[in-house]
Order: C-alpha cells, then structure tokens, then sequence
C-alpha cells in the first residue's frame, strides 16, 4: 500500500457533523484533500451500514480516495468498499485475507509492536496506533507513548497510521515518530467548514512528515 494514501486518514463520525447531510459533508472532506476515508459508524445495522458505504463509496470514487469500513468485513465486502479496519477483537486479519483476497484493504489496530508485527504477517496493509490523546469518540482507549509509537514503526515495514485525540493543534507530537499519516475525527468532521479544516491540518501534516513544519 502507498504510505501517501494514508497522509489524512478521516474517520466518519455522525455525532460530530450533527443534523448536516452526512454526504455533503464527507464530500468536503474529500474537496479539502482527504486522503483515505474510514466509515466508523457504531449505532448502525450491519444492514444500515451496507447501504451507507455504497453511498459513501461512489463519492469517494468520484476523488479517487479509498473506502475502509471501520470493524464489519461483511459491510465492506458486500458495499464494495475497498478494505476494512479491525481491531484486536474483531475477525482475524490472515481469516479476512482468506476470504476477501490479496486487492482488499485491511487495516488493524496494534498497541504494542508484538501486535504489529503478528498484523503484518497475517496480511495487514497497514497500522492504526493509539489513541496518543484522549478522545471524545473513543473514551475507553488506553493511552499510548510516542515512544511505543516509534517502536511500532520500527519493528515493521508496512505503514502506520497515528490515532486518537489528534487536532491541528497538537499534531505535531507525531514528528519523527516514523508514521506515514494521521487519522482524526473532530478535527475535520467537528469543523464548522469541514472543507477548510481538511486543507488545513493536511498542509500542517505534509510540514510535518516531510520535516518542513515550524510551528
């Protein structure tokens, strides 16, 4: 997988866009150069979240961006999404390479390079790791050190991706951490202009891993 797809990863997040068209909105994220999207969508069927990643995939092919449903292998399979995200409690990754085949995307989630390393070699395209700070939209996560962040990235060679409270802010805490992207929720979907605020922490972003960021 290109590590550059992985640049600005948004993750969906209902909650955040409020009463907006929730279509309208992913798209400006897209408009504001989102570079891979994730469907994370936690109160919906897995019938429900069929039929919104096929609507969410034809915006997505419409910016040549990659679709990931967050967790459901079926939902993303049957919406022709490109790939899934699972975490550690959720469907094996060298079971899901079985049954969706070498073009799918799977992402998985690892806490500790014994983790990324074992995701790797089942088949993983790439790391979600985290959460580097609290998160409104995932309270229960366990905090994670940058040091175990570049430990992660050192012990594997496919890409990661930080997680977790991530803001235009304090984003800079990835800097040398060896990750090839950020993945953030409130931090774009939580914006007024959602558009705005993608172009916005993806300039900072692109400072930052290429090590031309002064702020």
């Amino acid at each position: 997988m290109d590590k550059n797809t992985l640049l600005l990863y948004a993750i969906t997040d209902s909650g955040c866009i409020g009463g907006r068209d929730f279509f309208e909105e992913a798209e400006n994220a897209l408009k504001g150069g989102v570079t891979i999207l994730q469907l994370r969508e936690k109160g919906l069927s897995e019938d429900e979240l069929t039929a919104k990643a096929k609507r969410l995939k034809a915006v997505c092919r419409k910016y040549n961006v990659p679709l990931i449903v967050n967790d459901s292998v079926r939902a993303a399979i049957e919406s022709g999404a490109d790939g899934v995200h699972v975490g550690a409690d959720d469907m094996n990754v060298a079971e899901i390479r079985r049954i969706a085949g070498d073009g799918f995307i799977i992402g998985a989630t690892a806490k500790t390079p014994e983790q990324a390393m074992n995701a790797q070699a089942n088949g993983a395209d790439y790391l979600g790791c985290g959460a580097l700070f609290t998160s409104s939209t995932k309270q229960d996560a366990k905090p994670m050190t940058v040091d175990t962040l570049k430990k992660i990235t050192s012990s594997v060679s496919i890409p990661v991706v930080a997680i977790g409270g991530l803001t235009y802010e304090n984003i800079g805490i990835i800097k040398g951490s060896g990750v090839s992207g950020a993945a953030v929720v409130s931090a774009v979907f939580a914006e007024d202009d959602i558009k705005a605020a993608a172009e916005k922490i993806k300039k900072k972003l692109s400072g930052i891993l290429n090590d031309t960021c002064t702020e």
